[in-house]
């Protein structure tokens, strides 16, 4: 069977998924060692050298219009980690992954308004799925409550500030699909990257100054996050992300949570214990992965009328 460009661009996604899902948990192995924002400055310092260094030439022949938009790209990158740490320090971590995960249902409608694209019939029935398969893998729906089945959610003020994640998240995608119609991809990654590297260092020097420890694990994390997770994901996600739709990008990311429970169970924490299989997670990650098979197998010749 030969894979059309739209399908190559999902599987490509669907492999920055993987590397990200990967990372929680070595993420969270190192965070004794290394400050949020000294780590993040370090990864995308990384990524940014890695990206440069590939599209050199690129960035020779370029204009002051991509570079600003691919600054824009940077802002909005640079948003979505900071609004989501700092709404973590105010709200629950299934909380923050479970509004962060809206942004699956805020861009095929944003998409639909700005851009002109309106979902087809199988992408819906996908993004529904993923939404009900969120709720169950974030803990908001409890499966395993001894009273059955609980809601599990409070708004608070952390809960706003992983909102504006989300937002971001979709404008992300948005300005992404918008502006590689008629700008360098590869410009606007690089810029992307390098704009939230300055960005990251900078709250680096003014909130989080603190101690730095450096061994194996650290920097094997430190490596695998910028070449792979950040220059590869980011630039990949520019480049080809014209060859799907918005809302396919957005369905895709939503298995981010599935790969991170996946290695959770594989890669022990830092006092050797791996986590266990909850009806949560086998509810919520069933849910997620059906959508995005309905999503790229069903016929997709029917359109939503506006």
């Amino acid at each position: 069977m030969k894979l059309t460009k739209q399908i190559k661009a999902d599987l490509f996604l669907l492999l920055i998924t993987v590397v990200w899902g990967t990372s929680f948990i070595l993420m969270k192995n190192i965070q004794d060692y290394l400050p949020s924002f000294a780590y993040l400055s370090m990864r995308f310092i990384i990524a940014s050298l890695v990206l440069v260094l590939v599209f050199r030439k690129s960035l020779m022949h370029t204009n002051r219009k991509t570079l600003l938009l691919g600054s824009v790209l940077g802002i909005m990158l640079f948003s979505i980690m900071g609004f989501q740490v700092f709404g973590l320090l105010y709200t629950s971590a299934s909380n923050s992954a479970f509004i962060t995960g809206m942004n699956v249902v805020m861009v095929p409608i944003v998409s639909a308004y700005f851009l002109k694209k309106k979902p087809d019939i199988s992408s819906v029935i996908g993004v529904f799925l993923a939404f009900i398969g969120i709720f169950f893998l974030t803990g908001i729906v409890d499966l395993s409550s001894t009273f059955g089945i609980t809601f599990n959610f409070q708004l608070n003020f952390g809960d706003i500030l992983t909102f504006l994640c989300a937002l971001c998240v979709t404008l992300q995608i948005i300005f992404i699909d918008k502006f590689t119609q008629n700008h360098d991809p590869k410009v606007l990654s690089v810029m992307q990257v390098g704009v939230a590297a300055v960005l990251y260092t900078f709250l680096w020097i003014i909130i989080d100054n603190k101690p730095l420890t450096f061994n194996g694990p650290v920097i094997f994390t430190l490596l695998l996050t910028g070449i792979l997770g950040t220059a590869m994901a980011f630039a990949g996600q520019t480049i080809l992300q014209k060859n799907t739709t918005p809302t396919h990008t957005a369905l895709i990311f939503t298995a981010e949570p599935v790969f991170g429970a996946v290695f959770a169970l594989i890669i022990p924490s830092t006092m050797g214990i791996v986590e266990t299989l909850k009806p949560n997670t086998i509810a919520g990650s069933v849910l997620i992965l059906t959508g995005m098979l309905i999503s790229e197998l069903l016929p997709s010749k029917k359109i939503l009328k506006p």
